[in-house]
């Protein structure tokens, strides 16, 4: 079930989002602490953002480009401003689509679709320095020489790649980890890291994964 978190102050438009996006099946989650906004959606790491653009303490299209700094989750701008100015600034900030209030329900729902689908098409292939990853079949080629992955090991490695540049903790892994209903210890996850150190130094890339003492960790 794909996870869209929605950023919108207004509690019962936010409220019936979630309602409209429950009942087409997918996993919704209003936000809750506008203040550390950007640190609240990283930690879920949503399959795609409704983020509007009138928000308390920093407004979206600032906490757009902040987020682009750090991750590609898909977004979608949301606002009552009927303005080309907005969704130029959206587009240029790195926003995947832009709809204005008030929206009709069915529209924003292909919207929804249209941009997971796009994403998903494009997400099947990452690259990271010299290395093609294909995240569904688990493997990670560079030039001629291929390794295969576990499925722990490849959600793992999409996690700190998609944070890629930002200190992930533990929990963090974890609860990504559950979420794909993969159930491991904290042990279990000691395990897996050590596992997808050694195979990405069979390729070159031994320091890729930094710990960081008592935080988690950095794919840099």
């Amino acid at each position: 079930m794909e996870k869209i978190m929605i950023v919108e102050d207004d509690k019962i438009i936010a409220s019936e989002l979630q309602k409209l996006l429950v009942s087409s099946d997918y996993e919704a989650i209003i936000l809750q602490d506008f203040q550390n906004a950007e640190t609240e959606i990283l930690s879920v790491n949503p399959d795609l953002l409704l983020l509007d653009i009138n928000i308390p303490y920093l407004n979206g299209e600032i906490l757009l480009e902040k987020i682009r700094e750090k991750s590609t989750i898909p977004i979608i701008m949301v606002t009552s401003k009927n303005s080309e100015i907005d969704e130029v600034l959206s587009m240029s900030y790195g926003a995947d689509d832009y709809i204005t209030k008030p929206y009709n329900p069915t529209i924003l729902l292909l919207r929804i679709g249209a941009v997971l689908k796009r994403t998903k098409a494009k997400g099947d292939t990452i690259t990271y320095k010299d290395l093609t990853i294909y995240t569904k079949k688990g493997i990670i080629k560079k030039e001629k020489e291929e390794i295969v992955l576990t499925k722990n090991e490849m959600i793992i490695f999409n996690y700190l790649l998609n944070n890629q540049n930002r200190i992930v903790t533990r929990d963090e892994l974890m609860t990504d980890l559950w979420n794909n209903n993969e159930y491991i210890n904290d042990n279990a996850l000691t395990v897996n890291i050590s596992r997808l150190r050694n195979k990405l130094k069979e390729i070159g890339h031994e320091d890729a994964i930094e710990t960081r003492k008592g935080i988690g960790y950095i794919l840099s």
